[in-house]
Parts: structure tokens; C-alpha cells; sequence
């Protein structure tokens, strides 16, 4: 599949994959980011792209930048739909609390190991997320006065099965 893409910023990336078998392509900042202790900011990719009716790119976080900093995507999938056709930007939230912080000289990159609490750097050409393309479908709700013999239902709710097989 074939998506046009712009790129509207010098220091834009087009996204790729890293390996053939891979679902999601690595999206990279177009600018240099900080982002303090409770910050939510915008990361600007640099890039537009026209989606073709009936995919959505999705923004995930990178497994590994969530597992070694403090940097979290809160919509986590993030949808961009088909007729969306502005700046693609990533949404990303420093999950450090700003009691959290008792030297307020230290700045992070993006090499950070262990989940270090503080100010996060961003550089242009920082791997800052992953985007999907994925096929949906549309539904349309039809409106019943009671799911009685309509599947089956399983019971229970949040939680219902525990966390530990029986």
C-alpha cells in the first residue's frame, strides 16, 4: 500500500520500518522537545499524509522508551483518520511528578535507562513512536429494547475473571 506523505519541516523523516516483519513504522521528532516533570506536550513529526478511506494510522508508544523513560503516549492508540490532513504530531506526557524531582538541573535524553524522574529532552531525528496502518470497518448502531437472545452473555465485568488462572 501506498501513502502519500509530505514532508513539511526540514528535519522531517519519512516513517519506516525497522525490519520486514514489522507491524509498526518508527515516527521521529522534527524538532528538539523538552518535556518537564507533569508536562503534556505536542511533538511535531514534520509530516502530512492522505490515508485512503477505510484505514487509519495509529500511534503507538516504543516499547522501549516506555519501559526505560518516564515518557508516555496518554491516548495511547492515538487515531489519525483518513480525512485528517494537518501535521501529524505525537502526544507524549512526562509521567514524573514533580515531588518526584529533587534536582531540577537534571535533563534526560532519550538513552535514558532505569526510568529516571525528571526533564526529558527530545532531539530532531529522536525514534519518539510507531505508527500502524490499520484496516476498519464501519458499523452502524441499530437500536433494540433488549439484547435477550441475541449471542450469548459471558457475566461479569471490570475484573470479573481475577488475575490468577483457577
Amino acid at each position: 500500500m501506498n501513502i502519500p506523505m509530505v514532508m513539511i519541516r526540514p528535519n522531517a523523516k519519512i516513517p519506516r520500518y525497522a525490519h520486514d516483519n514489522d507491524v509498526g513504522m518508527d515516527i521521529y521528532s522534527a524538532e528538539d522537545v523538552t518535556i518537564r516533570p507533569g508536562e503534556t506536550v505536542l511533538v511535531p513529526t514534520g509530516l502530512k499524509a492522505a490515508i485512503p478511506d477505510g484505514y487509519e494510522i495509529q500511534i503507538r508508544p516504543r516499547s522501549g522508551l516506555s519501559y526505560n523513560t518516564m515518557l508516555r503516549i496518554p491516548n495511547s492508540p492515538g487515531t489519525i483518520d483518513p480525512g485528517y490532513r494537518d501535521e501529524i504530531k505525537v502526544i507524549l506526557s512526562n509521567a514524573t511528578s514533580a515531588s518526584d524531582v529533587t534536582d531540577n538541573d537534571v535533563v534526560y535524553d532519550l538513552s535514558a535507562k532505569g526510568s529516571p524522574k525528571g526533564t526529558y529532552h527530545i532531539r530532531v531525528g529522536d525514534r519518539i513512536a510507531q505508527m500502524v496502518i490499520a484496516k476498519v470497518e464501519k458499523a452502524e448502531f441499530i437500536q433494540f429494547e433488549s439484547l435477550d437472545g441475541i449471542g450469548s452473555d459471558r457475566s461479569g465485568g471490570f475484573g470479573s475473571t481475577g488475575i490468577k488462572d483457577m
